[in-house]
């Protein structure tokens, strides 16, 4: 009995050796596997795209659209030869603001680039706009008829109250000088981001609001997933999958059904994934594209750790345009640091370090 009593003591004045040398025991650094799920991306800035004469664009999308120049610059030189993956370059690039999102629309001086094909359709995977509120879709629909543009939907287009998360939304499909497709839209009472019917309401005479989000061709959703949330850490927001013959005629693509997946970083404009399941005869992203091309978009995206972004890009073995990080001494596009990167479908990803 002494015997089994003594053991005891022993063992429990081991235990008690042990517990105080762990609650001794500095604070042991997060692994990068603890850190590893946190998001890469923490805003989507702007999308962009390349134009063949910056001046009528910008004159296009002020005139037309009502957004406002911020501003205007030209730059040339190696670095952004590595940034851009296009060899003697020279861009201007002019940045525009409707309220509180951007875009950006890109000349290439030198070299120039091809144009957009005159047979591209919306469920070809090079496919991307951007989607640009309105407070009344008839109005503004009669504005860009007033204004000449040239239609991708055969007009305005309701979609039907069956469909769950779509039902109400009004949406039409036109192009800019060059080409790039653009979306109005118009969201019923109870769907949309609640600023939009909040701004509708402040100002009832302002036509042209903001950008809910750019939208890309995709061929398929769980492999974009792995890049843009998986990866990059944006969040899913909304789900839904459309078809029938408002659909088709706002895509213009016969027998159009899409799925369509919104995702969202913690501010900004949103990405959408339009998949479409029919028809599945979308073409490739060419696998020559140049950023110098009108095909070209790029989707700008800020983090604040551009280093590791592009360490954890690398080992999920994605497809880089850039030559690697590129660091600016002068930061005249507005950062430090930046890349671009392919995503599965090809489209053109570019992070920011400011």
């Amino acid at each position: 009995m002494k015997i089994f009593v003594l053991r005891q003591t022993i063992l429990s004045a081991l235990l008690l050796t042990l517990l105080v040398s762990l609650a001794l025991l500095p604070d042991l650094p997060t692994t990068p596997k603890a850190t590893a799920q946190q998001p890469l991306v923490k805003s989507v800035d702007s999308a962009g795209f390349t134009v063949s004469d910056v001046d009528a664009s910008a004159e296009f999308f002020s005139r037309v659209l009502a957004f406002e120049k911020v501003s205007d610059v030209e730059v040339v030189g190696d670095d952004y030869e590595h940034l851009q993956g296009v060899f003697g370059l020279r861009m201007r690039v002019v940045r525009m603001r409707l309220g509180d999102d951007f875009i950006e629309l890109t000349e290439y001086l030198a070299p120039r680039g091809r144009p957009i094909p005159v047979d591209s359709r919306s469920n070809d995977l090079w496919f991307q706009h951007v989607a640009i509120i309105v407070s009344d879709m008839d109005r503004a629909y009669q504005w860009l008829r007033k204004h000449k543009v040239v239609h991708a939907s055969t007009g305005p287009q309701r979609l039907p109250d069956w469909n769950k998360n779509a039902g109400g939304i009004k949406a039409f499909y036109f192009k800019d000088p060059d080409g790039h497709a653009l979306e109005i839209l118009q969201f019923p009472e109870g769907k949309g981001d609640a600023k939009w019917h909040q701004l509708a309401k402040q100002d009832a005479g302002k036509l042209f609001l903001g950008i809910d989000h750019t939208a890309i061709a995709i061929s398929d959703t769980d492999a974009s997933l792995k890049f843009y949330r998986d990866t990059l850490g944006m969040r899913v927001a909304g789900e839904s999958e459309n078809y029938g013959i408002e659909q088709e005629r706002l895509n213009n693509v016969f027998g159009a059904r899409l799925k369509i997946t919104a995702l969202r970083a913690a501010s900004g404009p949103g990405i959408e994934f339009l998949e479409y399941l029919a028809p599945r005869d979308g073409r490739s992203t060419p696998g020559d594209k140049k950023a110098s091309d009108l095909i070209h978009w790029q989707t700008k995206l800020v983090t604040d750790d551009i280093d590791s972004a592009a360490v954890r890009l690398r080992e999920r073995r994605s497809d880089f345009i850039s030559s690697g990080v590129i660091r600016f001494v002068e930061p005249v596009l507005g950062f430090k640091k930046s890349f671009l990167v392919r995503d599965p479908d090809a489209h053109a990803i570019q992070l920011v370090e400011r």
